[in-house]
Parts: C-alpha cells; sequence; structure tokens
C-alpha cells in the first residue's frame, strides 16, 4: 500500500465502518489493493466490482509464495482501488479455494465478470495476464499452475 495515499484510504475505511450498524462489531483489519498489473485495468476491474458484477478473483499462488504474501482468508476485508489509488469499495472475502488454472469452471468465470464472462475469455485473457506478470517472479505460464480464487462480497461502495 505504501504506493497509495494512506490518509485516502484509511478515510474511505472509516467511513465504511460509519456506515456500520452500532450493534455489530467493527472490524479492524483490511488490506488495500487494485486488481491488475497496470492502472486501465485496475479501473476496468474497479468498475465491475462497483457495478456489482465482478465478485471473483484469482490470483498465481507462486506470486504469494515468491513475495512471502499471507493468502486470502474468508472473512478478510478489502478495499478496492481503481488505477488512480482512490478507493472505490470494500469487499468482504466469502471463499478461497486453491486450484489449477485448468480446473477453473464456467460458474468461477462468470463470477470474475470480465469480458462476456464466458470461459473461453478467461482462459485467454488470464493465459495473457499471467503469461505478462510471471517471468517477473522467474516462472511460466502452464496450464496447470495453481491459483488462489477467491469470491467475496461487496459491503460498502
Amino acid at each position: 500500500m505504501s504506493e497509495f495515499d494512506r490518509s485516502l484510504i484509511e478515510a474511505y475505511w472509516q467511513r465504511f465502518l460509519d456506515s456500520l450498524p452500532d450493534t455489530m462489531d467493527k472490524p479492524t483489519v483490511y488490506d488495500a489493493d487494485a486488481f491488475g498489473d497496470n492502472p486501465a485495468l485496475a479501473d476496468e476491474l474497479s468498475a465491475l466490482v462497483v457495478e456489482g458484477v465482478k465478485t471473483a478473483t484469482c490470483g498465481d499462488l507462486w506470486y504469494y509464495e515468491a513475495k512471502d504474501l499471507p493468502l486470502p482468508y474468508v472473512g478478510e476485508w478489502w478495499i478496492v482501488l481503481d488505477g488512480s489509488g482512490r478507493p472505490v469499495a470494500v469487499t468482504e472475502t466469502t471463499e478461497v479455494e486453491i486450484r489449477r488454472y485448468d480446473e477453473v469452471d464456467a460458474a468461477f468465470a462468470f463470477e470474475e465478470g470480465e469480458g462476456d464472462r464466458s470461459l473461453a475469455y478467461w482462459r485467454e485473457a488470464h493465459k495473457r495476464y499471467f503469461s505478462r506478470t510471471l517471468p517477473a517472479i522467474g516462472r511460466e505460464f502452464s496450464e496447470d499452475m495453481p491459483l488462489v480464487c477467491v469470491r467475496f462480497q461487496v459491503a460498502y461502495r
């Protein structure tokens, strides 16, 4: 989160907390980040979240391992950022599953909300994405690569 305006993110988080009922236990931990690997993709995907179209995402497990990052977990709160680093939504993770790329099904592809929402589109778009991003961690795309598949619900926008 260092490249983003922390005060803007914290103010957005506080507005989310203020929107919750007083009787609810308020979450105290969250992450904030943008989808994709460039501002245009982050804008496109964050807009799909705001519209309620995108309710799932995935990343390659190798990246988490290479960067020594914790995996997403059920109940995790995440502030979705657009391509400029502005917060646009708060999500709560509802499911996390490790699947191979070639095991991703049409239902998950549809929930990712991208393109025509078909499995064929999902496979082609994600093959291009992973082929572009994996070399940075010394890996190459493969059909059996492990993915961290996450489903979420929008809690605030």
